[in-house]
């Protein structure tokens, strides 16, 4: 709580106490014997004293909006309502609602304070994502280290991050070796081991050893920076249902004015009773119709859901796109960095009979000593005893078909099916699914080697919660070889694999889905590469890769996954989900209850104290609903 908030709750906590002490010496008869017949209006003046303490800003505000032709708000309905109910000391044969009318701004303000709590924590979850901007970048001049704005760090430069610190910039590493905390960008609580030549990400924490970092992108287009950006807009677009409620409240809160308006002065004009009774039914009419619950609690949960969402490592960009995203029943896949993780490896060694698997392997990798292609980089990954380069020469490489090299004295092919036929060397086929790199070594056929790409630890579990969720199709897009995308469809049980496909061929498979009848649900494309982008526009719901994924698709999609794990694509929809359950509970309760108290107030039934539940009680037993939405 803020220092203005607890001022406020101060104020309030002054103004109850005199309320319930005023109160009390009335019960006890105190005013009768100290005022005498003047009682009432001793009382009129003592309740006017914890009602302008707690209620001088409410007056003031709806003076103002008055004077501002922008009367018809919740602060206009309760300086009429309470001072209505002051009014009533003018009319001898009614009760006069001294208490009710000072109660009444009382427990408004109770609930305006409660709100403003709520709001303050729900940002809470939000605004915590702000303490990942760097306040400074460590470069090193003079052989001391310097702090300078991260802005002025060009790419390519040098940083130091000591331990403790947040990294400034992305780069890769230079020097060194440390564990980082990506808890605050990702939601993983485990740290993340990184040594020279690993990526870093701007934001995580430094935790155990200095590293000293070559930044590969500024400062404006860091990882941070697009957070930070996608943080700030997210509450400028606006969920069809938010919208729906703010209009609704500008068209209700007049029309109920004028009708309680009309209920205090149409019927005594037609002779059907007092005016005072009915001027205090337009009164109590006018306390329960104020919009308060709608107004605050919705808004309120669509942005406890996004700040929930967010601390799981899920970046939301409005409520507009969790509630499409709660209603979605296709989700549509890029396999290449989103299913699996973009990398090769070597997945099978196969030597023919009288040639070990080590032997073959190290043929291979020190053919490809001086490629720097990811097939031959994860060849020479695979080789464990390491890379020397003096047994190698004699190097030629056949764009599209693989390479020939002397190692140790002996000639090395290693490539495709063409390359063998083009040196006249007999070869097996391979009945492995993959890219198959055939070996030969001086005219003889010794084995292949089987490179794929892996499918990431939690892309299975993916597909099985979407099911569970409701998801009723999960449909993979892919420019891969077909055998390659139906191994992984089949593995992970997708409902649909597309193969082969141009970007364009993407966009088209995905017009095609979404022409399908559905009844309102809506499709989610899920990428991370610069192709992408297009389909990430065009689908209902886009969701990127936030870690590896291009900025590109970053920018052209609605959801954004800072940890690269498509197992958070389900829990992002139960949050959508949770949120947009907890939004209707709260409609749905708050119109039927004022609803009910509406036609009891016009039939003379409820009371102001009642009406001062309508109101102030229901409104906090939303906000109350509301803030479930942030626990995640």
């Amino acid at each position: 709580m803020n220092k203005k908030q607890r001022r406020w709750r101060n104020r309030i906590l002054v103004a109850i106490a005199l309320f319930f002490a005023i109160m009390l010496a009335e019960k006890l008869g105190l005013w009768n014997a100290l005022f005498g017949s003047y009682a009432t209006y001793g009382e009129f003046v003592l309740y006017l004293i914890p009602y302008l303490i707690a209620g001088h800003d409410v007056l003031r505000k709806a003076w103002r909006n008055i004077r501002r032709g922008e009367a018809f708000d919740e602060a206009f309905l309760m300086t009429v309502a309470t001072i209505g109910a002051f009014a009533t000391i003018c009319f001898p044969e009614t009760e006069p609602q001294l208490a009710e009318g000072c109660a009444v701004m009382l427990f408004y303000q109770v609930g305006e304070l409660f709100q403003s709590y709520a709001v303050g924590k729900s940002r809470k979850s939000i605004a915590s994502m702000m303490d990942i901007a760097p306040d400074y970048a460590n470069i090193e001049r003079d052989g001391e280290l310097v702090e300078v704005d991260p802005n002025d760090v060009p790419v390519g430069g040098i940083i130091v991050v000591k331990p403790g610190e947040r990294v400034p910039l992305d780069g890769v590493v230079a020097d060194g070796a440390s564990q980082l905390d990506t808890a605050a960008l990702t939601g993983e609580s485990v740290p993340r081991h990184v040594e020279v030549g690993d990526n870093v990400i701007s934001g995580c924490i430094n935790m155990t050893g200095p590293l000293r970092v070559r930044t590969t992108k500024p400062f404006g287009e860091s990882t941070v920076h697009r957070i930070l950006e996608l943080v700030e807009n997210a509450s400028e677009k606006k969920a069809k249902t938010e919208n729906f409620i703010t209009r609704f409240a500008r068209a209700y809160t007049p029309i109920v004015v004028f009708a309680a308006l009309a209920l205090a002065i149409i019927p005594p004009l037609l002779g059907m009773g007092h005016w005072s009774d009915w001027l205090l039914r337009g009164l109590t009419f006018l306390v329960v119709s104020c919009p308060c619950a709608l107004v605050i609690s919705v808004p309120l949960s669509f942005f406890g859901g996004i700040g929930g969402a967010s601390r799981l490592g899920i970046l939301v960009k409005g409520s507009n796109y969790l509630e499409l995203l709660s209603s979605v029943d296709t989700v549509v896949f890029d396999k290449t960095g989103t299913l699996t993780s973009g990398t090769f490896k070597v997945v099978a060694v196969c030597p023919e009979e009288g040639i070990d698997e080590a032997s073959l392997l190290d043929a291979a990798a020190h053919a490809e000593a001086f490629s720097d292609h990811p097939i031959a980089v994860s060849i020479k990954e695979a080789l464990a005893t390491g890379i020397d380069q003096d047994r190698v020469r004699d190097v030629c490489e056949e764009s599209g078909h693989g390479v020939f090299a002397t190692v140790d004295g002996k000639g090395v092919l290693v490539g495709n099916d063409k390359l063998m036929s083009e040196h006249g060397i007999a070869w097996q086929e391979s009945g492995q699914i993959g890219t198959i790199l055939y070996v030969a070594i001086d005219g003889r056929y010794v084995g292949n080697i089987v490179i794929a790409d892996t499918v990431k630890d939690d892309a299975e579990q993916t597909i099985r919660d979407l099911h569970a969720a409701g998801v009723k199709s999960c449909v993979m897009l892919t420019g891969d070889r077909r055998d390659v995308a139906e191994e992984v469809g089949a593995k992970l049980g997708l409902d649909e694999v597309h193969a082969q496909l141009l970007p364009q061929d993407k966009v088209d498979e995905v017009e095609r889905l979404l022409s399908l009848e559905r009844d309102g649900a809506k499709l989610a494309f899920v990428g991370d590469g610069i192709n992408d982008a297009p389909v990430l526009m065009r689908a209902d719901v886009g969701i990127a890769m936030g870690a590896m994924g291009s900025d590109a698709a970053i920018e052209a999609a609605d959801v954004v996954l800072m940890d690269d794990k498509p197992s958070n694509i389900a829990r992002a929809m139960n949050v959508a989900r949770r949120t947009m359950r907890i939004v209707w509970q709260n409609i749905i309760f708050a119109l039927g209850i004022k609803i009910a108290i509406l036609v009891l107030a016009a039939l003379g039934i409820a009371n102001m104290w009642l009406a001062v539940f309508g109101d102030v009680g229901v409104a906090i037993i939303a906000i109350l609903n509301a803030m479930r939405a942030m626990r995640v």
